[in-house]
């Protein structure tokens, strides 16, 4: 059923090319199993840079169909992992620990950790990409959507427990687990200061987007900080400020 409804897109990928077979025992080498469907990896790592036509009239194809997949997957799975190991947490608890989990800082580590990065296909070349750009994480979810079409649900919930959780010391996001923005505005409370938060810019494309946020106190820039969200640059401006006034 699957490969019946991907076959107008892998029909992109010709198969049988010499650099297929090292593609293939590299993919193996990360999920530990041959793949059946290798049209479908080689989907999920082809970036919206570089995405190609189609049959379809006006569609172009690259990973992010298979992006939305994987997130979706993901978020359940690990979800999951946090209900089991954490028992007697509330739903509070267990959603900001899954969003620290799932963030695109944080998975942008692991798919370079995994060698991921140098599977992606984007631009005609890999030079003068970000080391922050989120276009590793989003190819290990758009990666998680292929495990979950190639080798069914019950592999790839094993995959992401055995192989990418494993890279997260889960205590120390807990004990970490610090709201640096409520921090420095209780702070600016009790010295009498005026604080307010703004975004400075807004850098990448709808998709991959990068927000710059910066503290003002008593209208003075104070500190910097960038996130993929705004709430993420605000937290990190947060965190710096708290440490230039020793506040952790």
């Amino acid at each position: 059923m699957t490969k019946r409804i991907l076959q107008p897109i892998l029909a992109l990928f010709s198969p049988g090319r010499a650099e297929d077979k090292v593609f293939k025992e590299s993919i193996a080498h990360v999920i530990g199993a041959r793949p059946s469907n290798l049209g479908v990896y080689q989907l999920a790592f082809l970036h919206t840079s570089a995405s190609r036509e189609t049959a379809i009239q006006g569609f172009r194809e690259s990973n992010e169909r298979l992006e939305y997949l994987g997130d979706a997957v993901l978020g359940m799975v690990v979800a999951e992992f946090l209900f089991t190991k954490y028992p007697y947490k509330d739903e509070g608890f267990l959603t900001e620990i899954r969003s620290r989990i799932v963030n695109r800082e944080s998975l942008n580590q692991i798919s370079r950790k995994l060698g991921l990065d140098k599977l992606i296909e984007y631009d005609g070349n890999h030079r003068g990409m970000s080391p922050r750009s989120s276009m590793y994480g989003d190819a290990l979810e758009a990666f998680l959507g292929a495990i979950y079409l190639d080798k069914g649900f019950r592999f790839t919930r094993s995959f992401i427990i055995g192989k990418l959780l494993t890279h997260y010391d889960l205590e120390s996001i807990i004990q970490n687990n610090i709201n640096f923005k409520s921090l420095i505005i209780e702070w600016a409370q009790r010295e009498g200061k005026d604080i307010r938060f703004e975004i400075l810019e807004e850098r990448g494309t709808r998709h991959h987007r990068e927000f710059i946020s910066q503290i003002l106190v008593n209208d003075e820039p104070f500190a910097q900080g960038n996130g993929f969200t705004k709430k993420k640059a605000e937290q990190s401006a947060s965190e710096k400020a708290c440490g230039l006034l020793e506040l952790r």
